[in-house]
């Protein structure tokens, strides 16, 4: 009997040892619990459809596909309506990007065609003040730079002769007259020598021949023309031999150092554009530069066709790139604002009347936020209410977290409603 209670004994110890170890491990296993396995343990609210968010149900149940619905759980949270949080790791596979909210400044871009032309404060048409035959013409190309003083062309003209005569009498007189003992006299043989002197002058003689005159005593048959500016011509009205006329254009002369270039725009852009905006300027002859001018002149009338208003634009050509009637694109710069906050456009998500962003509020975490947008321009846009200067926004697949967004807010809608 003492043998076999022992025997009893032991086996009672060794049972009782074994559910002590059992129960044990089963404790230690229960920390290592995740926290979507304790879920298992929590009260299901109701089951949402897979396919389908706004489908619910209050017993689990399948949609017509056969995939069971998904159960909702009470979760206790203080973040934002819509808040998304989103592991690391799928964050770099979908590709999120985030850039800073900046200040700086932001103008309206208003995009036109234009055409280049002269600028015609530069341009010279030259006349002969007499009537004559071109006997030698030196400048006989249109394109051809000349400079001011340059000899265009060599004219015989009868007027010009006479005078030539009458200025040396006058100085003949004067030589006869200015030791008279009256002073009248003297005075009167100087005024002739003066005005047969001005007459020349009146006439375009250049400087040099009435000087050369004066010393040799010899009337030329033919005086010079002078370019009255620099510049290139771009019109010759007269050739060699031909008989010209104060109404005759001998030459057009023009500076293409500075061109102007007309532009055109609608009448809902006007309330923006001013004097004095910035403008760039493209050519398909100059790829890869960008020529930079000023807006000069708004001109007072509109097109009565076309119901535009034209522009002036002053651009510097020291290069001589630009040439009359090219046409180009032109980008003006307008409405130009200072120091403001600036967000890149891909990171604005627009929904019929509503524009949001989402911010970064930490590693993983993304909260929507409506936004009051201002100017747009350059692939950038003015923030007028609800982002601080510093701030993380999101630039890329803010679709995927927007989405996101409005299904934990949809959820998180159906949870209160759930418990009232």
């Amino acid at each position: 009997m003492n043998k076999s209670l022992l025997i009893s004994l032991a086996l009672s110890m060794m049972i009782g040892l074994g559910l002590g170890y059992v129960l044990s491990s089963l404790n230690s296993l229960e920390p290592k619990l995740s926290k979507q396995d304790t879920k298992a343990y929590q009260k299901v609210l109701f089951y949402r459809s897979a396919m389908n968010p706004l489908v619910t149900s209050a017993v689990p149940a399948k949609d017509a596909m056969g995939m069971d619905y998904t159960p909702v759980y009470k979760e206790d949270s203080h973040e934002k309506a819509g808040t998304v949080i989103i592991d690391p790791v799928v964050v770099q596979n979908i590709g999120v990007r985030t850039t800073f909210v900046k200040v700086e400044s932001l103008s309206r871009t208003i995009r036109a065609v234009g055409r280049v032309s002269f600028d015609e404060e530069r341009m010279a048409r030259l006349h002969p003040k007499v009537e004559g035959w071109i006997e030698e013409i030196f400048v006989d190309k249109t394109g051809e730079k000349v400079k001011k003083d340059d000899i265009l062309v060599n004219i015989y003209s009868p007027k010009l002769v006479s005078t030539q005569q009458e200025y040396l009498l006058a100085l003949n007189n004067l030589a006869t007259l200015q030791k008279s003992p009256f002073e009248d006299i003297r005075k009167g043989a100087l005024a002739l020598v003066e005005s047969s002197r001005e007459r020349l002058r009146l006439l375009d003689v250049p400087e040099h021949q009435i000087i050369a005159l004066k010393k040799t005593k010899k009337i030329k048959k033919n005086l010079h023309i002078h370019s009255q500016v620099s510049g290139t011509v771009i019109r010759i009205g007269a050739r060699k031999g031909q008989y010209v006329t104060p109404k005759t254009e001998l030459y057009m002369v023009v500076d293409l150092s500075q061109v102007w270039v007309y532009a055109e725009v609608y009448e809902y852009e006007l309330p923006w554009i001013k004097l004095g905006d910035k403008v760039e300027m493209t050519l398909a002859s100059v790829p890869n530069k960008i020529f930079k001018g000023s807006l000069s002149y708004i001109y007072p009338y509109a097109e009565s066709k076309t119901r535009t208003t034209k522009l002036r634009i002053i651009f510097d050509n020291k290069d001589y790139l630009l040439r009359p009637d090219m046409f180009s694109e032109l980008k003006i710069y307008a409405d130009t604002q200072e120091n403001v906050i600036v967000i890149p456009s891909e990171a604005v998500i627009r929904s019929g009347n509503t524009t949001q962003v989402f911010v970064v509020k930490e590693k993983g975490k993304y909260e929507p936020r409506l936004v009051s947008l201002g100017n747009e321009s350059q692939g950038k846009v003015s923030v007028r209410s609800g982002l601080k200067e510093g701030e993380k926004v999101v630039t890329s697949a803010q679709f995927l977290l927007d989405s996101e967004s409005k299904l934990k807010e949809a959820t998180q809608k159906m949870m209160e409603i759930q418990d009232d």
